[in-house]
């Protein structure tokens, strides 16, 4: 017997509308397979109870993902990978318009689905929606009480000629800061471990691979089977810890896990496994399935919620000169950051590691007053974010919070989690909470990748989990390809907090392939860092990039020394109105279009080779003439990455410009009504 569930008809535009039908049927034993497709019949999801609980995923008429299983294991109820039993199932068509309170790509999302539910004799329930631009699914239980589960099987089987960008890591205790490794998915084996997101390349097709509503339960990881497919795999739940020197305030490695992932509400719904399905590159980067997947807002009123810019102190440790005092963690460092970023409109300066005695959040540092720099800030119209280990707030929870909050802080910038086991997903989740009843603004560093709690909690802004910037200071990773590679798809999961805008630019050996391999000038330094980028790459990240916290990394006096490119980077929003992704191919180059208000913003960023790019301003409202700002790579760029030209002129939705980047190179723009 075989029934394929026709998606009903959508209606309506702007106000949420569920049409539903079901077909109930008693204890259906033989073997049946359900069906649900995208509105736009594009995509479809078949599931079949035949011998195991399993689905595939057809696009275009051709497998995407193969027959994979699926189980959710708990103790003492019937597993599903054995003859289960649908009891019934229903399928609904959603079409609604959100409206997200911190607009990370636009204003509005268009919510539009389709909806097959499957229950089971089990008490469990499997929810698959398709949308035109990918896949999801959860489990439901409905189980009296409380329980415990053992194991979650999710496999997704692709084809053996299929590649994979593979964040691969040596353990589950981790930053998640990867580089994304290509590589053949039959080269992956059970024991090559990597964090979510990954993306998958079958030739036709590109798939990230994520979650969201990650809640009360440890996150998702990949494996492969050395053929074909990948599997998801979980951190147990830590039973034994040992604080590791010398960084006892921070680092609290897992000693002894128990053998189940999470005990946990026996009625409730799981993580969301997300497929992010694109047919070319470009459409990566307006994918904005894992806001919409998410649950919506628990905390009421969000008007206090203000996205910006900060001035960033660690990536340029502390380092001024030209001014008469010492510079470094203290006073009269931090009061010049709070007037530089009066200066350049720039919201907020961040207090990093050093503004309290490590290991205790209540205590003081001499050549600190904080309380002072706090009061400096707010005459100036400064706001000031503080960092705290997590270790350390854990222990001193809600004192610390209070008095971060009393101190007159706007925001926390927790750090050094590397882990996302049930009770350190909890851990996020308490730390959210007790921010907004405080009004703090959340930006969670050495973090896992975004899942969903942002939607839930807009206070938390932004979050880490990404190779940023930083890493030039000790390595050669941030390379322009990787940089060319994060936005297809670690900005896929959310916000990412890469802190961009490095003033000393270089270039690394990658930007000179095939011209004179043995050049470069790029070096990690550690205390004057510098990007491997042109300075117009730099400049063109804070459009590219989402974080509606954007950190400047570069000490203010090379901002100053610098005052056309800061002028243009303090005048770039941190959220939008609508977004436009141009053109782009992951690893090699991205142009994207934002609007905000009636302003746009333009930004483009290549990797080490040289190429131009067709600006198509047809996105602009037509008999309007607009003044295009433009900072573009320098003629010299090639050799000296810190040349840049700024070009001023009239335009018109008929005008096409050229984008011309040097190796590593950007361009970027605003473009504002006349």
């Amino acid at each position: 017997m075989k029934k394929r569930l026709r998606p009903t008809p959508l209606i309506g535009l702007k106000s949420l509308l569920v049409v539903s039908f079901a077909i109930f049927s008693a204890h259906i034993v033989n073997a049946e397979t359900l069906s649900v497709s995208s509105p736009d019949g594009k995509i479809t999801v078949n599931v079949s109870n035949d011998k195991a609980l399993s689905y595939n995923v057809v696009v275009d008429g051709s497998p995407l993902i193969n027959t994979s299983r699926l189980d959710l294991k708990l103790d003492g109820v019937k597993s599903l990978a054995k003859q289960p039993v649908i009891v019934s199932s229903k399928t609904d068509s959603v079409q609604e318009t959100l409206t997200p309170e911190v607009r990370v790509k636009s204003a509005t999302i268009e919510n539009t689905y389709n909806q097959l539910v499957v229950n089971f004799d089990n008490k469990i329930s499997l929810n698959f929606r398709a949308f035109n631009n990918g896949v999801a699914y959860r489990f439901e239980t409905h189980v009296d009480g409380n329980i415990t589960v053992n194991t979650e099987v999710a496999e997704f089987n692709f084809t053996p000629k299929a590649n994979v960008y593979y964040p691969e890591e040596e353990g589950f205790y981790s930053h998640n800061e990867r580089k994304y490794i290509f590589q053949s998915i039959s080269d992956i084996d059970k024991k090559k471990l990597a964090s979510t997101p990954a993306l998958v390349d079958t030739g036709d097709i590109k798939v990230v691979i994520t979650e969201t509503g990650l809640e009360d339960y440890p996150g998702l990881w990949l494996l492969g089977n050395s053929k074909d497919g990948l599997h998801a795999t979980f951190a147990q739940f830590p039973l034994e810890k040992a604080p590791e020197a010398p960084w006892l305030d921070r680092n609290e490695p897992i000693t002894k896990r128990a053998n189940y992932l999470a005990k946990t509400a026996g009625q409730r719904t799981f993580p969301w496994r997300v497929f992010a399905i694109a047919r070319n590159d470009a459409e990566l980067i307006t994918n904005q399935l894992t806001y919409q997947l998410a649950a919506p807002n628990r905390i009421g009123d969000t008007s206090w919620i203000k996205p910006g810019k900060v001035a960033w102190d660690w990536f340029n440790s502390n380092n001024l000169y030209g001014v008469d005092f010492k510079a470094g963690v203290n006073t009269q460092t931090y009061k010049y950051y709070i007037d530089f970023a009066a200066q350049y409109g720039i919201e907020y300066v961040i207090l990093d590691e050093g503004w309290y005695p490590l290991g205790d959040l209540l205590g003081t540092v001499e050549a600190m007053d904080v309380p002072a720099i706090i009061a400096h800030a707010k005459s100036k119209g400064v706001n000031i974010i503080l960092w705290a280990s997590w270790l350390t707030l854990r222990d001193q929870f809600d004192a610390a919070m209070d008095r971060i909050a009393e101190l007159g802080a706007v925001g926390i910038k927790p750090d050094f989690f590397q882990r996302d086991d049930q009770e350190m997903v909890n851990f996020y989740w308490k730390i959210a909470d007790a921010a907004a009843q405080r009004h703090l603004m959340v930006d969670f560093h050495g973090a896992y990748k975004p899942a969903g709690l942002r939607r839930t909690y807009p206070n938390v802004i932004s979050r880490e989990g990404v190779r940023g910037m930083e890493w030039n200071k000790w390595s050669y990773d941030v390379t322009p390809e990787h940089n060319t590679t994060l936005p297809f798809i670690r900005m896929v999961a959310g916000p990412m907090d890469y802190t961009p805008g490095a003033m000393s630019n270089a270039h690394g050996p990658l930007s000179y392939q095939g011209a004179d391999p043995d050049y470069q000038d790029f070096a990690p330094r550690f205390d004057r860092p510098m990007s491997q980028t042109t300075r117009a790459h730099q400049i063109a990240l804070l459009t590219v990039y989402e974080s509606p916290l954007q950190m400047m990394a570069d000490t203010p006096t090379q901002y100053q020394r610098e005052s056309e490119s800061t002028t243009f980077m303090a005048k770039v929003p941190t959220v939008w109105d609508q977004t436009l992704a141009l053109d782009g191919k992951i690893g090699d180059y991205l142009a994207v279009a934002r609007r905000s208000g009636e302003q746009w913003f333009i930004g483009a960023i290549n990797d080490e080779n040289a190429r131009t790019l067709k600006l198509n301003l047809s996105f602009l409202p037509t008999n309007k003439t607009y003044q295009i700002t433009i900072i573009q790579d320098g003629i010299n760029a090639e050799h000296w990455a810190e040349d840049y030209k700024k070009i001023t002129m009239e335009v018109t939705s008929k005008d096409i410009l050229d984008m011309s980047m040097a190796p590593a190179g950007g361009y970027t723009a605003r473009i504002s009504p006349q």
